[in-house]
């Protein structure tokens, strides 16, 4: 079974979409299995860029694509998302998109209560997206959810409602916020019912079929590894895990479908909102960075922190998720670099340590320790093969290799799909 799996292996916006892109291409099915409308993949096909939030990326080569039940659906964004897809042209109708039946639904009081939450922080502000899913995923685990198989069923729904709104009044009442109104909610969810049920199936069965069947099968990640709500930087992180272990549970395939871990690492270190970022340049470099690398958020359009590469963090997400190579992007933004500077270590309280540890006030307490390299005056953009790349841009994959302990598996050298160097081919495992 030559299953791939893509992560990003930093905070996120690593470059997930070109590369899910050129795989979803070469795949029978493509697979979301965490996350939400959180996540944000652009691609560029010829002169047409698309930008998608929650479908997966295969949806715009026509390939089968399939969110699973780790997936926390916003029924509106998700008709809107669609829309304005069908508006550039791409084909989606159940023949080749599906909603797992079990997927927790993000609602309008889950948006709401989200920003009153970000609003009553302070500086305890977790720079959040504001678009519900942490309390989507809160009312999930505390089994108050109401989910896609629901939206068949709203006449039985009064028990899960009764549920849903003792925890929600109670909260809105501390925001000196009105009680819901459970009328209103209905009919919400009677109006968008019939667009979500078209799509709607036990996604599980249908991947059970094509792993039958032989099928190549692309788990497509959100978010970044950092971001993972046990091993990322907590408390600054998302809701959901991020790793790959998440696609058994995030699809309903089992702990083997994973296959070829295929992690997302960009040259240099962004970051969006809050939390500890050990590399982060605050001066005229990080600003360079971030114009040439054109960091501004896909779904927020924030403008992303920027710094040197993290070897540490890299090495640390490359372990945790059992990554098999990497995908290295976005090389080029490095081109015209004097001297370059990789982190290899953190310094705490006097000491070298190897890792980023778990506490947040240490987090926010190391020190990177650097280590110095050539640059190179040539470009990189549009490279294709070693031979094209500058002798010290080699030198620099080849230590970020063995620093993170991980083979390099291809490198991307623009946001074009064919500029690409292919090194080891994820799906010929």
């Amino acid at each position: 079974m030559a299953n791939v799996t893509v992560i990003g292996a930093q905070w996120g916006d690593e470059g997930k979409g070109k590369i899910v892109d050129w795989l979803a291409s070469r795949a029978n099915v493509v697979v979301r299995f965490q996350g939400g409308h959180n996540a944000g993949h652009t691609l560029v096909v010829g002169d047409t860029t698309y930008k998608l939030s929650l479908l997966p990326s295969g949806i715009v080569t026509g390939t089968l694509s399939l969110i699973g039940n780790g997936v926390v659906l916003d029924p509106w964004a998700l008709r809107d998302e669609i829309t304005r897809l069908e508006g550039q042209g791409v084909s989606i109708g159940p023949d080749n998109f599906g909603i797992a039946d079990n997927c927790p639904l993000i609602l309008p009081l889950h948006r709401e209560l989200d920003s009153l939450r970000e609003a009553a922080a302070g500086k305890g502000k977790i720079g959040t997206t504001g678009r519900g899913i942490g309390p989507a995923y809160e009312d999930k685990v505390g089994r108050r959810a109401i989910r896609v198989c629901d939206l068949a069923h709203l006449e039985t729904l009064d028990p899960q409602l009764d549920r849903l709104f003792a925890h929600h009044d109670a909260l809105r009442a501390g925001f000196d916020q009105p009680p819901l109104d459970r009328a209103e909610l209905l009919e919400q969810l009677r109006q968008i019912a019939p667009f979500v049920q078209q799509f709607a199936q036990p996604v599980w069965k249908r991947l059970r079929d094509a792993k039958r069947d032989g099928a190549r099968i692309l788990f497509e990640g959100a978010q970044g590894v950092l971001l993972d709500v046990d091993h990322g930087t907590y408390p600054f992180v998302t809701s959901s895990n991020t790793v790959s272990g998440t696609v058994a549970s995030g699809s309903g395939m089992g702990p083997n479908a994973a296959g070829f871990v295929l992690g997302i690492v960009k040259a240099y270190t962004t970051r969006v909102g809050s939390g500890p970022f050990p590399t982060e340049l605050e001066d005229e470099t990080g600003e360079l960075l971030g114009r040439r690398g054109h960091e501004f958020g896909t779904v927020t359009a924030r403008k992303r922190r920027c710094g040197w590469f993290d070897a540490v963090i890299v090495r640390q997400s490359c372990a945790i998720s059992g990554v098999t190579g990497i995908a290295l992007t976005k090389l080029d933004v490095l081109d015209g670099f004097e001297t370059i500077r990789i982190c290899t270590g953190y310094r705490l309280n006097g000491e070298i340590i190897d890792y980023l540890p778990s506490n947040a006030a240490a987090q926010a307490a190391v020190e990177p320790v650097y280590e110095e390299m050539a640059g190179w005056s040539e470009t990189t953009a549009g490279a294709r093969s070693w031979a094209e790349l500058p002798a010290q841009a080699v030198k620099y994959i080849r230590r970020i290799e063995e620093l993170i302990e991980c083979p390099v598996a291809s490198v991307s050298t623009s946001p074009e799909r064919d500029d690409t160097i292919l090194v080891r081919d994820p799906f010929a495992d």
